[in-house]
């Protein structure tokens, strides 16, 4: 890693209950944190923010959004107050300029950001800005376009994606600690597309095998992971953490891209 260069990192983030159970994949993600020097700030990239177009969050105290039903009131009643970062959303706009992102000023924080944030940073004491994943845009439109915030890691700002490499809620079965074949065989594919460098791979992302569509029947937990791959330096190191598949269908493994 060049000096001054942030990391880049994906994390696999399930279950919101994740954000305040003191398991693995949350004391996974509090450790990855510990490893990595300090960021200005977080440029999130969640799979539960789709919009029309980009939109980049611009509030300078961004609200807790529990976007989710039926969990135990302890979830609802948690609150992140990380800032937000005005200058950062300006910095992310001006880079994405060719695709108009809008400014939204009244946008707070999703639960795959904080949920994930709550363990990396749990004095909410670092800045925290979102950017939304366009939903009319092809997966080889938005990694080209991503490529354009790669600076932000010279700046020392942590591009972080939150999604999930395989998500199938349709299939999950409560009563697994582990994943189904082919859930473990597309998890391999990709990990092993990343290992080699294969933008192309990932973003024809069907190529993965007849397995695909089964693992990814919607795009939006595997987009962040290649909004991370697209600031990716060609030649940096990747590792993999919570390399776990769990409930059948669903992988939290996460990847850091970048030396620790």
């Amino acid at each position: 890693m060049s000096k001054g260069r942030m990391p880049t990192i994906f994390l696999g983030h399930g279950s919101p209950m994740n954000a305040i159970e003191e398991n693995a994949f949350h004391c996974g993600w509090r450790d990855v944190a510990r490893g990595i020097p300090r960021p200005r700030a977080v440029l999130c990239i969640s799979a539960h923010w789709e919009a029309k177009g980009f939109r980049v969050t611009l509030a300078e105290r961004p609200e807790t959004i529990h976007d989710f039903y039926g969990f135990p009131p302890a979830l609802f009643e948690v609150v992140y107050p990380a800032p937000g970062d005005p200058a950062l959303a300006r910095r992310v706009a001006d880079l994405l300029r060719e695709a108009k992102p809008a400014l939204d000023p009244g946008r707070g924080l999703d639960h795959g950001a904080w949920s994930v944030l709550r363990a990396m940073y749990p004095e909410a004491d670092v800045p925290v800005v979102q950017l939304s994943l366009d939903r009319g845009r092809a997966p080889r439109d938005q990694f080209a376009l991503a490529r354009g915030l790669a600076p932000l890691r010279e700046e020392g700002f942590l591009v972080l994606g939150s999604g999930n490499l395989v998500h199938n809620l349709g299939l999950l079965d409560g009563d697994l600690t582990a994943g189904f074949d082919w859930a473990d065989r597309i998890d391999a594919g990709v990990k092993h597309r990343i290992e080699a460098g294969d933008d192309e791979g990932m973003v024809d992302w069907e190529t993965l095998g007849p397995d695909a569509r089964r693992a990814i029947p919607t795009l939006e937990h595997y987009l962040p992971l290649l909004y991370v791959l697209a600031v990716r330096k060609p030649g940096e190191k990747v590792s993999f953490f919570n390399e776990q598949r769990t409930m059948g269908s669903l992988s939290m493994t996460c990847v850091t891209v970048g030396e620790q």
